[in-house]
């Protein structure tokens, strides 16, 4: 799964730049500790041109009845997404990608758990596969919400845990803001785990796993 990641880099002219953004003032302080619940920048591929706002980290389907009482998932396994409806829907009109440059994940050791950063060895930021939707009440309140889609373990995240994120490609990115795209096997078959000769991870500080901590501390390797 994808529970925690970080987007610290801080020159969002080059990433605005690099994903195709153009013409848009954007620009979010550091984070080392992104968490669900919280809003995250994503960037949607439309006809005319691409843009990039905050979505609320935590799926919350259109059709849900009550925006309180929603599951808000913020995963979806993308060896599924095409036999769930709500899922399939979503893949054909409503694709996005969440900018980040590293993502934790906890591995167990006996009886505990300690916590990796997982990064890029070809680039210092990234963009994750995602889905968003838009939930509106009765009154008019809109609540724009997104998933983070996951697949199998490449070689370097087997080490560590049995998902990981879907971390696209230059290729795939292009692949997956091209709204004229709808045909779901097709991107399906497209995207999978990352290169693992391309990722490396390394310990953190236990400190990631309260939401609270939200420091440069996160990122600062630890022995072994």
């Amino acid at each position: 799964m994808c529970g925690r990641f970080s987007l610290a880099y801080e020159d969002w002219g080059e990433m605005l730049d690099y994903f195709g953004v153009e013409n848009a003032i954007f620009t979010e302080p550091p984070r080392y500790n992104v968490a669900p619940g919280q809003d995250v920048a994503a960037v949607i591929g439309r006809p005319d041109k691409r843009r990039i706002g905050m979505l609320k980290w935590g799926l919350i389907p259109s059709f849900a009845k009550d925006e309180k009482t929603a599951i808000k998932s913020i995963n979806a396994r993308l060896e599924t997404v095409a036999s769930k409806p709500m899922f399939r829907t979503l893949m054909a009109r409503k694709r996005c990608v969440i900018p980040a440059d590293g993502f934790y994940e906890w591995k167990r050791i006996g009886e505990s758990k300690r916590p990796y950063r997982i990064v890029t060895k070809d680039r210092p930021f990234f963009g994750f596969a995602g889905l968003y939707d838009t939930w509106v009440g009765q009154d008019g309140h809109r609540v724009s919400t997104c998933v983070i889609l996951t697949t199998k373990p490449n070689d370097v995240m087997r080490e560590i845990h049995d998902r990981m994120p879907v971390i696209l490609t230059r290729e795939m990115e292009n692949l997956w803001l091209d709204s004229t795209v709808s045909d779901i096997d097709h991107l399906v078959e497209r995207v999978g785990s990352y290169p693992s000769d391309l990722m490396r991870a390394y310990p953190v500080s236990p400190i990631v796993g309260n939401v609270r901590n939200d420091s440069p501390e996160c990122l600062q390797p630890i022995a072994e």
